[in-house]
């Protein structure tokens, strides 16, 4: 009998710490896409972005899901971020706007020592969030300013993407929608990178204007209208 009850015990200990035992906490991070790293181009006009701001509830590790009532709670399995997102979103950006403006002459604010930007992106991300019955929405402003600081253009988006309802498959959606972002940024920027530089070609090769020759000194006649006696 005390073998027994021993044997009870033993199981029960060892369910109490089955069910002690931590789950592992599930973590996302956003999806880059299929970007293919342009060659350096040395006469590409020079594009810095940022900075890059995201809404104060995105500065938090925990993954939010959009409720049927439209208010934001924490993930039911506690789903968080792999990393910073605010890192996320720049690197996603970036690799986007490199490949679609074929350029590798674009850095991230504040850029480095020496950078010279001929255009210049700010953007702020006012909403990035999902639910599992809520799409995918992003609602953003950019604005485009050259070298000197004047602004070129602005733009307020508000984009959209359904997804199947699962964790993994709204962070999807969400990527899909940054790409779809740097798209429309990217056709903004790039008639302004085309005039930049075709402006920049043509200042290369203008002609030279030829130089004048070296001046040569005039001549003088030699005078011979000397008188001649005759004896």
């Amino acid at each position: 009998m005390n073998v027994r009850r021993f044997t009870t015990f033993l199981l029960l200990a060892c369910a109490g710490l089955a069910g002690c035992v931590t789950q592992p906490v599930p973590m996302y991070r956003l999806d880059n896409g299929n970007v293919e790293m342009p060659a350096q181009a040395e006469d590409g006009a020079a594009v810095l972005l940022g900075p890059v701001k995201l809404a104060d509830y995105l500065q938090h590790d925990a993954l939010l899901q959009r409720l049927p009532d439209g208010s934001l709670a924490a993930d039911d399995q506690q789903a968080r971020w792999a990393g910073n997102l605010q890192g996320d979103v720049n690197q996603l950006l970036l690799r986007q706007l490199a490949s679609r403006l074929k350029t590798q002459s674009l850095e991230l604010s504040p850029g480095s020592k020496g950078f010279d930007p001929d255009i210049r992106i700010e953007l702020e991300i006012t909403r990035l969030d999902s639910g599992p019955q809520h799409p995918a929405v992003l609602e953003a402003q950019w604005r485009l300013l050259d070298g000197q600081g004047k602004r070129q253009s602005s733009r307020l988006v508000r984009l959209q993407e359904e997804h199947q309802g699962s964790t993994t498959d709204q962070v999807r959606a969400q990527s899909r929608l940054l790409q779809r972002l740097s798209e429309m940024m990217a056709s903004a920027v790039e008639p302004i990178m085309v005039a930049k530089t075709r402006t920049g070609r043509s200042v290369s090769k203008a002609p030279s204007k030829p130089e004048a020759p070296p001046a040569i000194p005039a001549v003088e006649p030699i005078r011979t209208d000397l008188e001649v006696f005759r004896f």
